[in-house]
């Protein structure tokens, strides 16, 4: 029997001040896109180590992960599911290492920006806005909801 395996990736919202954490992407098109630091989860890893390591690679910024926002199922228009894990992170220190290729530049932008990015249909996709919108609106749980052994 052929089983399907969806994708595993973690994001992470990460605001300061009023403004998100945001990473800009180079995806081959006329323009590039927004989204939250994101990746895949390596094997053996854990979740929450995964957000804070592809916060360090995308954004080069060390956070600590705070909470859950939970799992965003996504169907690309080619048909592959990604199982994406939010988390709110806090930002602890900007680290200065040279960025994941791909990732033109980590940007921290406000509410209104990143939604007149969405309305300019420049995020990577549905899950960024719902993401930030889930985090804003207090749609979170704590860590201990995620039983990894």
């Amino acid at each position: 029997m052929d089983r399907w395996t969806p994708r595993v990736t973690v994001a992470v919202v990460i605001e300061r001040a009023g403004r998100y954490l945001m990473v800009e992407e180079d995806r081959g098109g006329p323009f590039s896109l927004f989204n939250q630091p994101a990746g895949h989860l390596e094997r053996g890893e854990r979740l929450t180590a995964a957000a804070e390591r592809e916060t360090r690679e995308e954004a080069a910024w060390q956070v600590a992960i705070t909470d859950y926002l939970g799992l965003y199922v996504h169907r690309t228009p080619e048909g592959i599911v990604f199982h994406s894990h939010g988390f709110i992170g806090l930002a602890l220190a900007h680290l200065g290492n040279p960025l994941d290729s791909g990732i033109r530049a980590a940007h921290w932008l406000t509410f209104d920006e990143i939604d007149d990015l969405d309305r300019m249909d420049r995020l990577r996709s549905a899950v960024v806005m719902q993401r930030l919108r889930d985090a804003r609106d207090g749609h979170h749980y704590p860590l201990d909801v995620i039983r990894e052994r």
